[in-house]
């Protein structure tokens, strides 16, 4: 066991000012994470702290996340778009989320019944890393660009070549965060925001 979990479970990640106070979320979810954290021991993975929470790797690749919610408390899978997921408890951690999947838990008993299955979905994982299995993304021409933006694009040459020369992941982004409105004029406010730190070669949450 890595003693940097144990400062996990005790303090919290420290990503916000509740870390190292009772309020912080970690309390709310105790017994339900000590028991992933063991299913997750048990299946001879060597556990870290990433990203300010337990992940259990397997020579080096990252397998599973174990992190509290205000609500649950979760599995996190990194490739978990290439499991089989035969019992329908994987889940998209957001709409658009191509590579990651989570399970929730909101309480223990969840965890235990689910335990035999859980450790398969995590030899599966196991296996997808020995094979060296890649998630398929999404390209950027497979998104549509909304026709505010377009327009934008057509008349600032400037921009267009701003916009092109920005990573495919900050394309995509400002692509997704730009179409989510449903008004017009909302998406064009959206735009126009953004057009500074486009010009910039910054993405939508670049600081």
């Amino acid at each position: 066991m890595n003693p940097d979990v144990d400062t996990y479970l005790s303090e919290g990640c420290g990503r916000c000012s509740l870390g190292g106070t009772p309020s912080c979320k970690v309390h709310n979810w105790q017994k339900e994470l000590k028991y992933l954290r063991t299913i997750a021991l048990d299946c001879e993975l060597t556990e870290q702290v990433k990203w300010g929470v337990p992940c259990y790797t397997f020579q080096n690749k990252n397998i599973v996340i174990i992190a509290a919610f205000k609500n649950y408390c979760a599995l996190s899978f990194l490739k978990g778009s290439l499991l089989n997921d035969g019992y329908n408890i994987l889940e998209k951690p957001g709409e658009n989320s191509q590579e990651g999947r989570i399970i929730r838990f909101t309480k223990i008993e969840e965890i235990i019944t689910l335990e035999p299955i859980l450790k398969s979905y995590l030899y599966q994982a196991i296996e997808v890393e020995k094979k060296g299995l890649k998630v398929a993304f999404k390209t950027i021409t497979e998104y549509n660009i909304p026709e505010e933006f377009q327009t934008k694009l057509s008349t600032f040459p400037i921009l267009k070549t701003a916009f092109n020369n920005l990573t495919p992941g900050r394309q995509i982004g400002y692509l997704l965060y730009f179409s989510a409105p449903k008004q017009s004029k909302t998406r064009e406010s959206r735009i126009e925001k953004c057009i500074p730190d486009i010009l910039g070669g910054k993405g939508l949450n670049d600081r």
